[in-house]
């Protein structure tokens, strides 16, 4: 039985958001892939689980700052890898330390300027990019004797490569079902056996702040999100706008109001939690945000919220690799459009550095089809692309010249060339000044 808000307990509400790092979630046990998640699943039997939540980027940077902000990436600035928002940009710590609250977060940051994210650092005497949780059950002991409400971040390094935490011994390379576009080699099935494991440590992360919460009697107060962030580091995942790149798990308990054990395929942003946290806490929130509350999603009373996920991918500050290479994409609850910007260069990042990209590039000199079809199509796309993400979930089957499908392109690319304007998006232009909006880069 889900109970209406009431006054008090909604002014005293807590958040803890938990957030992993290069985490394709279709890789989670809880959504029937092949890497154990206990801790996570269980939190799924307790709250709501997700199943269409898209970040506005592919990759870390752009994707934590467009969380905290609130802001798509191109609106706050912070558009590359390695970025910084604009001067005006305000975060959630402004949002929740003018109502009382105290902000803090463990682990990866990845946001700069720091002055516009003035998070608590929970990383005591040595900063790790993982959760303290030695600093957090302090802070957690310290809000309940002074029944100060917070909102608390714990953000992981985990599975980002190099994939060398949990027991791989687990996820023996040779029974691993490798996932549809993955080419099948032995460096590839002994990379991906590592970055499962990974994903059960991150498990566990989750695991200890779940018991951090019920130490501190904190449970029944408390909102809690659990985030895989954009997909892994293997090709067509991470840094691209495809949906296992740019998609995310998402699982989310509040007691008492998000029935126990239930599911949600709503469109849902990473923009969009800030501001549902800060409506269903009763507290203000900003004008300007491109997030919106989806409170109703989780009382049960909607089954729908946004009718478009829209995302973009810029390569430039991607691990010093040069060249310009934008994307652009807009999703409906079925169709996926893509928009690359620069179609005639090719395609690249750090993928090209591991050794599990040599055996595909041999597999494809050797003729082998797979490998063949992987590494053309990684390197070189199209200018647009369409996708129907329900009967094509891996996005292999382009339909942009397919006839049946002109008024979807169409509905779509003119979606898309909306939202770029409403953001300032110039496209290729923005892609230039990317370069100025890298951290290292800026103006002194």
């Amino acid at each position: 039985m889900l109970l209406p808000l009431c006054g008090n307990a909604a002014e005293r509400l807590n958040l803890v958001v938990i957030l992993a790092d290069d985490f394709s979630h279709s890789d989670a046990s809880l959504y029937g892939g092949q890497a154990a998640t206990p801790h996570m699943e269980r939190l799924a039997t307790e709250g709501m689980t997700f199943s269409r939540t898209f970040q506005s980027a592919p990759m870390c940077s752009p994707t934590r700052q467009a969380l905290y902000t609130a802001l798509h990436p191109v609106k706050s600035g912070a558009w590359p890898n390695h970025a910084y928002v604009y001067d005006h940009v305000r975060s959630v710590p402004h949002f929740l330390l003018e109502s009382g609250y105290r902000a803090a977060l463990s682990g990866k940051t990845h946001y700069n300027p720091h002055e516009n994210f003035p998070f608590e650092r929970l990383q005591g005497e040595k900063w790790t990019n993982n959760p303290n949780f030695g600093e957090v059950d302090k802070f957690l002991s310290e809000c309940v004797t002074n029944d100060t409400p917070f909102g608390l971040f714990l953000t992981s390094n985990e599975p980002h490569t190099p994939w060398n935490k949990g027991d791989a011994s687990a996820y023996p390379p040779d029974e691993l079902v490798l996932p549809t576009p993955l080419v099948d080699t032995p460096k590839t099935r002994t990379d991906f056996s590592a970055y499962l494991a990974e994903i059960t440590y991150f498990d566990s992360q989750v695991g200890e702040a779940l018991a951090a919460l019920e130490k501190h009697g904190l449970v029944d107060d408390t909102i809690v999100i659990v985030l895989t962030e954009q997909g892994n580091a293997f090709p067509f995942a991470k840094w691209t706008c495809y949906d296992i790149g740019i998609g995310s798990g998402m699982v989310i308990r509040w007691p008492g109001k998000v029935a126990a054990g239930s599911t949600s395929d709503a469109l849902i942003e990473y923009v969009d939690i800030v501001p549902t946290f800060l409506d269903a806490a009763g507290l203000p929130i900003p004008d300007g945000l491109d997030g919106q509350s989806f409170q109703a999603v989780l009382t049960g009373k909607s089954t729908t919220h946004k009718d478009y996920a829209y995302g973009l991918q810029t390569s430039t500050g991607i691990n010093e690799f040069p060249g310009y290479y934008g994307i652009r994409t807009v999703r409906d609850e079925r169709y996926r459009y893509i928009r690359n910007l620069t179609p005639w260069v090719s395609f690249r990042n750090a993928v090209f550095r591991n050794d599990y990209w040599n055996e595909w590039v041999d597999a494809a000199a050797a003729g082998e089809p797979e490998a063949m079809f992987a590494v053309r199509r990684y390197q070189h796309r199209p200018a647009e692309e369409l996708y129907d993400c329900m009967a094509d979930p891996w996005n292999r089957h382009n339909l942009i010249d397919d006839p049946a499908f002109a008024s979807v392109k169409a509905r779509l690319s003119g979606k898309l060339e909306a939202w770029m304007e409403e953001q300032g998006d110039q496209g290729h232009a923005t892609e230039i000044e990317a370069f100025h909006r890298i951290w290292k880069n800026r103006e002194k």
